[in-house]
């Protein structure tokens, strides 16, 4: 449709509104597009920095099913060129986020071992639950995260002493305390984690009929705040994998597999256990809250050459992340 107006000079002005609106609409895919293609880049490029944006790209699983939106604004809108980067956005994110939900689980030989971890929230994770879990899960290790020294009482007083005798602790009375309990002799390891941010013990496994196995309880600051770069310093510092050993890390890692930090710790070795079974995208955090958990920040990175038969989490009453049990196989390593 055109408006036509008469010319003081005689003649007509003809205002051309259809390629207004055609311009509009491609001002309007352009809005909706360009957000989520930043964020790809920034995803693929490991580009987040500071507070904001590394808490926002723990949401990049949300960001992949959300760049279909603009995609199809793209695609019903015939808007070549931005129906062209909305392709390429849903892709990149979707690459970066699918296969955790299609896990490749191996069946590798070697002995069992089976690993939990959780984070107890200042010890208020209801114990009886715990133990409950340990009974049931009948874990060889576990990783516990902001252990209290009333927690370490209370679980000792509800029977772990005798099911998991074996332990190094570093309780506290706040978030810092940690501590790994099992079933087979410990021997710490004093050197293998810097000490940044939370107590981060770690602890060689005498496993039955064969070489040990190294583990450590992780627990990095949050990425709040001027605590971002403690958050890095902390996860950078984690140890490379081993060739002479067998090394596992578990723990509350307040990082998704969306954040630069986390991705380098896993190139230096390691594969995420619950990324190869296809439960890469259960999230575990925030648990018992009035909104259900959004983000899986509670990991357990394996050794390359660990075969993982299966992982589950589960759910305790008191602590605002949940559990993650992991079924390992571990070689042995001369």
């Amino acid at each position: 449709m055109n408006v036509s107006a008469e010319s003081p000079v005689g003649g007509t002005i003809v205002t051309p509104v259809r390629s207004r609106t055609k311009r509009a609409g491609a001002a309007l895919t352009w809005i909706a597009v360009t957000p989520f293609a930043a964020w790809a880049v920034a995803r693929v490029a490991g580009l987040e920095r500071g507070s904001i944006p590394t808490q926002l790209m723990a949401a990049t699983p949300y960001a992949a099913a959300g760049s279909l939106i603009p995609l199809l604004i793209a695609a019903v809108g015939r808007r070549r060129a931005a129906a062209a980067v909305a392709l390429l956005t849903t892709a990149a994110l979707g690459f970066s986020v699918l296969p955790r939900a299609f896990g490749t689980a191996d069946a590798a030989d070697g002995r069992p071992l089976r690993v939990l971890t959780i984070n107890l929230l200042f010890g208020k994770a209801d114990a009886h639950q715990v133990m409950a879990l340990v009974r049931r899960l009948d874990p060889d290790v576990l990783s516990a995260q902001e252990l209290t020294f009333g927690t370490v009482d209370e679980l000792d007083a509800l029977g772990l002493k005798p099911l998991m005798p074996h332990r190094v602790l570093e309780p506290e009375s706040n978030a810092s305390g940690s501590g790994l309990y099992s079933k087979h002799p410990l021997q710490p390891l004093t050197e293998v984690v810097a000490r940044v941010g939370h107590n981060m013990p770690a602890a060689r496994v005498s496993l039955p009929g064969g070489a040990p196995v190294e583990i450590v309880d992780v627990h990095p600051y949050p990425p709040m705040g001027p605590g971002v770069a403690k958050w890095q310093q902390a996860l950078d510092a984690l140890p490379p994998a081993s060739r002479d050993t067998v090394r596992i890390l578990a723990g509350d890692f307040n990082a998704t597999l969306d954040h630069t930090p986390l991705r380098r710790a896993l190139s230096r070795g390691y594969k995420d256990a619950a990324d190869q079974v296809g439960a890469g995208l259960i999230p575990t955090w925030p648990a018992n809250r009035r909104v259900p958990p959004i983000i899986t920040i509670d990991h357990i990175l394996v050794d390359q050459r660990v075969g993982v038969r299966n992982v589950t989490v589960h759910t305790v009453p008191g602590t605002d992340h949940r559990a993650v049990f992991a079924e390992l196989t571990c070689p042995d390593v001369p």
